[in-house]
């Protein structure tokens, strides 16, 4: 059976000759190969990291099953999607809700595994009736009004979590994560988060230097007097261990608020497959059911572990356009590096330090911009929000999702935030379009501003 991992050595094996591409199945020189699999190894730290830290996850679980994920994806689709599969952060708020919710770091795990099945069936589903139903049960109205709420529901954990542990810092680390998204160009443009990081970190220590100890709320809420930059952790860890693996734990309210995120996923996967065809000229709409079902089985098995669930990841796909080489085989570098970084204690305890105003600044802009992209799913797709069969469920499930609106099903039983108002979206849609009027479910060129294409039609 083909698994993907034999290449062929692309020309000299130095660099790509002028126009051409490294494909899937070729590869440059080992050291090169492997320099290029650092790269993407840095590409997806920002957001692999961060999203374990927020989830209150082990870093270095989160980084090591990152890499068994990979190989996953990599062996499942036969080394035709050139991909890095990274901690998804459209989780980071469905931890949020657990966790207020008195659910622990096991419940969570144990809702994101429940996520990772639905997107493996998903897969299996794709693969045997074609993407078709994914466009039928998730038209783009749907997706985008669902991955907008995901992000924008996170905006209340910024605000009273992370952002008041020290203002300033989280100001300043905002001020230059948007600096860096916008002026710098090609891959540092991709690692922008990470810079921020970084930048924000390094600025904690200064702050703490000159200024000496801050008197805020901790994570918990607790005012106290405290170093910006508790690194104390990080020499008392080790250089080489296993990270902290637990067992996930199942309950039902849990997963009814993780399961909206399968959407998300879906969405992410699909993009990602689209795009990755499109760079590399292959057609690979044959690959995506396999590519769905792939990250549904990694995901489950990083949370059966007690890491978090995985993604296809974006940035990976900046540094494939930057330097046009799609080899696979930079991609199984990545994974092995990842799986030593896991293995390195005191790595983690570098990250676990990150500063709560650190990561004030850095979400401020991270979630605005996870919700955004369900904007951008709308924008692609040319929804027309003026048509009240897309108007309607959007506009409720967003509010409700945002608002964290609940509903006290029975006494033990709740439903709020992201899985109420998901519900509201995608009920609401479907059950309104059978009674919505044929000239709602069609599709119309936009009229002049001002006017809309959705009133009655005229009587003859």
């Amino acid at each position: 059976m083909d698994l993907g991992v034999r290449w062929t050595l692309h020309g000299d094996g130095r660099t790509p000759a002028p126009g051409a591409v490294v494909k899937p199945d070729e590869r440059l020189s080992w050291p090169r190969t492997f320099g290029l699999g650092a790269q993407h190894v840095v590409a997806m730290f920002g957001a692999s990291f961060v999203a374990p830290v927020l989830m209150g996850l082990d870093p270095n679980l989160a980084i090591m099953m990152s890499g068994v994920a990979t190989a996953i994806f990599l062996l499942a689709t036969r080394g035709k999607v050139p991909s890095y599969l990274g901690c998804s952060l459209s989780f980071v708020g469905v931890a949020a809700v657990i966790k207020a919710d008195g659910g622990s770091i096991a419940t969570i795990t144990g809702a994101c595994l429940a996520v990772g099945a639905a997107l493996f069936l998903i897969g299996l589903a794709v693969r045997r009736f074609g993407a078709g139903i994914i466009h039928a049960a998730m038209p783009p109205v749907v997706t985008g009004a669902v991955v907008m709420l995901i992000g924008f529901n996170l905006a209340p954990v910024t605000a009273s979590t992370y952002w008041p542990q020290d203002q300033w810092t989280a100001l300043l680390t905002m001020l230059f994560t948007g600096l860096a998204v916008v002026a710098l160009r090609g891959f540092w443009a991709r690692i922008a988060i990470f810079l921020g990081l970084l930048f924000g970190y390094g600025l904690s220590w200064v702050l703490d230097r000159i200024l000496g100890p801050i008197t805020s709320a901790d994570g918990s809420g607790a005012v106290s007097e405290h170093w910006r930059l508790d690194l104390s952790g990080v020499a008392d860890a080790a250089w080489i261990g296993l990270p902290d693996f637990h067992a996930p734990a199942f309950e039902l309210s849990a997963i009814l608020v993780a399961l909206p995120v399968v959407i998300a996923l879906v969405a992410e996967n699909v993009g990602h497959v689209k795009a990755v065809g499109e760079m590399t000229g292959d057609d690979l709409d044959g690959k995506l059911g396999t590519a769905i079902a792939a990250d549904g089985a990694a995901s489950m098995l990083s949370t059966g572990f007690g890491g978090p669930p995985n993604t296809t990841y974006s940035e990976n796909i900046g540094v494939m356009a930057a330097t046009r080489v799609y080899s696979t085989a930079a991609y199984w570098a990545a994974a092995l590096f990842a799986l030593l970084f896991g293995l390195c204690p005191k790595f983690g305890a570098v990250v676990a330090a990150i500063p709560g105003g650190v990561l004030g600044g850095i979400t401020v802009i991270l979630y605005g911009m996870i919700g955004l992209l369900g904007a951008q799913i709308w924008t692609n797709a040319k929804v027309d929000l003026r048509n009240p069969l897309n108007l309607v469920p959007c506009a409720a499930g967003l509010i409700i999702g945002i608002g964290n609106v609940s509903m006290e099903i029975t006494e033990n039983f709740t439903l709020s935030g992201i899985a109420l108002g998901t519900i509201v979206v995608i009920t609401g849609y479907h059950v309104l379009r059978l009674f919505a009027p044929a000239h709602f479910k069609v599709e119309e060129p936009l009229l002049d501003e001002g006017t809309s294409s959705y009133d009655e039609p005229p009587t003859r």
